[in-house]
């Protein structure tokens, strides 16, 4: 079976650097399948990439490589490139904490420190100063599908950074939370988990910048209509504040990572 490779990064599309990528991918395995996840995350947005990783990855088939891109420290003497093996899938990207949230969503094993010189070997290519998404990510997914096993080429290590992404708390009808995600519709994804909005209740008061905001709860956009705000659970399970047909980031004035307030209706 194919082995799958997806790629999320921050590089965007008017430069070659995600045609380099999968060169560098298909130059050592042209029998791999590679799924562009995105490449519009926000410049440098760790949290964002994050968010996005733990939540699209799990879609995937076992055996799936993630190779994530959001690296502003690239090329830093203090960072090393990583390997996170779990249960079903392979992370590989910079020590940040972004690959953190998704690897122990599922259930992480080991975690390696990726040897540049071992890819070296592998490669023939020289590792340049600022493109390691190219030069080492790439290479070790591509190795890794080809079966060529994680620790000759990278070693076990136990110290990285662990970013956390945390849900949002409830006391009785008041839940704190905050924007995890602002999707390209302009729809604000909260950190408000599903099981945390009771059944019977059909409408929330947001709290945000002094202002109260009664939104009604609803279970698909037609209930509502074009121009009217609504909260809703979404595709990944969190609850969602949206316009219908419109952008709620915009009119609400927010912002991914600004806190939330949210009052549940009379429980």
């Amino acid at each position: 079976m194919k082995r799958i490779i997806t790629l999320p990064t921050d590089f965007g599309l008017k430069d070659t650097y995600v045609a380099e990528i999968k060169a560098a991918i298909y130059s050592i395995n042209p029998e791999v399948i590679i799924v562009d996840m995105t490449h519009e995350i926000e410049r440098h947005n760790i949290r964002q990439a994050a968010f996005i990783l733990r939540e699209s990855s799990r879609h995937f088939p076992k055996g799936t490589i993630h190779v994530t891109v959001v690296d502003p420290g690239v090329g830093s003497k203090f960072q090393n490139p990583l390997i996170m093996e779990t249960e079903k899938y392979i992370f590989i990207g910079p020590d940040n904490g972004v690959l953190y949230p998704a690897a122990i969503e599922n259930d992480l094993k080991k975690v390696y420190a990726i040897i540049p010189n071992e890819i070296v070997k592998y490669t023939g290519r020289k590792i340049s100063r600022t493109f390691h998404g190219r030069d080492i990510y790439a290479p070790t997914a591509a190795l890794i599908s080809k079966g060529v096993p994680i620790n000759e080429i990278a070693r076990e290590v136990a110290d990285f950074i662990k970013l956390e992404l945390k849900d949002a708390t409830r006391e009785n009808d008041i839940i704190l939370g905050e924007v995890l995600y602002i999707d390209y519709f302009g729809n604000v994804i909260t950190n408000v988990r599903e099981e945390m909005i009771p059944e019977n209740c059909k409408k929330l008061t947001l709290e945000v910048r002094g202002r109260s905001i009664e939104i009604p709860i609803v279970e698909s956009y037609s209930e509502v209509q074009p121009g009217e705000k609504l909260a809703i659970i979404g595709s990944k399970g969190f609850l969602e504040i949206s316009i219908n047909l419109g952008n709620a980031a915009k009119f609400f004035g927010l912002r991914e990572g600004e806190k939330l307030k949210i009052k549940l209706c009379e429980i």
